[in-house]
């Protein structure tokens, strides 16, 4: 994807070709072998980096005008420091493999219009004393950068968490292949959050159509054309979120105790059922089989003297540290005629939030947020704006 990439824009195939070492790794761009003076008065060799923007696979006008480096801070043939350039001296680690030790600023009056423009000036100042000590080295060394062909599960690069400076910490969600079993209101949220992690796969679990009323507790909006055609919901949303993921595989299926080897290899599930009975025989084979997972549901209540709703919020946990909470939290039983949530009341916001709270847990469990609690429960209550964390697995 690398050399891809710069043969498609202009300001990075213009650096490769006239002789810069041009990487683009864990969606940063990198200059390799960039000469400078140490402290010592040595002359040494370092690596420019700086965030990518892009709209797509094409390079947009740099966000900021800041560069990093992995060298020691670069000095004049003296050995003082380059004060002119001098931001912050710490220690980012951009990637497994990448960490910057110096951050850099020089801001031209309009800002930079391209990459060439920017790592070229960087570059410039950085080497100008040590290409006076030995006239002939040079951060153009026409040296091949080998393309290792790193296979993303994105269809474009995730420049948004190199943007924030977490991509190392956002590769922790690269591992586990995940199952989302059912696809109504939370379900379709959860996966949309998912859909922007590095998750390998992400596998659907659902056998409805997707009706006029799927679409106004759903993200994004349907057209008129894509209801008539009702189609199944997890083809509906594998062509959605496959245009930006390439791991989103579809099963038309409900799970029951006959087919529940369907979850066979997953790393982490998602119940997003609004029919309690069916989950048993999927508890017990994710149990059985040492697959954690989280179980969401919602109970919203209509006020008939206030005319207001009332309700919780819920994302129960189940892991092989702690299960021994779930029967007392999870009900596998249906109540007689169902709730004001099973009549379906357009509350597209209490559906994201459930979902946003099982993802935050799931990657509280990934060791992407600190997880200081390790509850195993949470609710949320509407009326009193109270979220509650019970059932710790310590």
């Amino acid at each position: 994807m690398s050399q891809e990439l710069i043969n498609r824009n202009l300001d990075l195939k213009r650096l490769r070709d006239e002789g810069y070492e041009v990487e683009i790794r864990a969606t940063y761009l990198l200059v390799h072998n960039v000469p400078y003076v140490n402290f010592r008065k040595e002359i040494c060799r370092g690596t420019l980096i700086s965030t990518l923007k892009l709209a797509g696979d094409r390079t947009a006008i740099p966000s900021d005008h800041i560069a990093l480096f992995t060298g020691e801070h670069p000095c004049n043939k003296d050995g003082s420091e380059i004060s002119q350039i001098k931001h912050t001296s710490q220690n980012q680690t951009l990637a497994p493999d990448l960490t910057a030790r110096h951050s850099f600023s020089n801001k031209p009056s309009n800002g930079y219009s391209n990459y060439y423009d920017k790592m070229t000036r960087y570059a410039q100042i950085i080497s100008a004393p040590a290409e006076s000590l030995d006239p002939g080295i040079s951060a153009k060394t026409y040296k091949v950068i080998e393309s290792y062909g790193e296979e993303s599960v994105f269809h474009y690069l995730d420049t948004a968490s190199s943007r924030a400076g977490i991509k190392a910490i956002a590769d922790k969600l690269m591992g586990p292949k995940l199952g989302i079993v059912g696809l109504g209101g939370t379900g379709s949220y959860i996966l949309d959050l998912l859909a922007k992690t590095s998750v390998r796969e992400i596998h659907l679990f659902d056998c409805d159509m997707f009706y006029s009323h799927n679409a106004f507790r759903s993200p994004g909006a349907a057209s008129l054309d894509d209801l008539r055609k009702t189609p199944k919901k997890v083809h509906y949303y594998c062509e959605i979120y496959g245009r930006m993921h390439k791991g989103i595989v579809a099963h038309d299926v409900f799970l029951n105790a006959s087919n529940v080897e369907h979850l066979r290899g997953l790393g982490f599930v998602f119940l997003c059922l609004d029919k309690n009975e069916v989950k048993r025989p999927i508890v017990d084979y994710l149990e059985h089989s040492g697959i954690p997972f989280i179980d969401v549901g919602m109970d919203v209540i209509a006020l008939d003297d206030m005319q207001v709703l009332i309700g919780d919020v819920r994302v129960t946990t189940s892991t092989p540290e702690k299960r021994d909470h779930l029967k007392q939290r999870v009900s596998f039983a249906d109540g007689p005629g169902g709730g004001e949530y099973e009549r379906n009341i357009q509350i597209a916001e209490l559906n994201a939030l459930n979902a946003a709270l099982a993802v935050v847990k799931w990657k509280k469990l990934m060791g992407f947020y600190q997880d200081l609690e390790m509850e195993h429960h949470s609710t949320y209550s509407l009326n009193v704006n109270m979220l509650r964390s019970e059932d710790s697995a310590t």
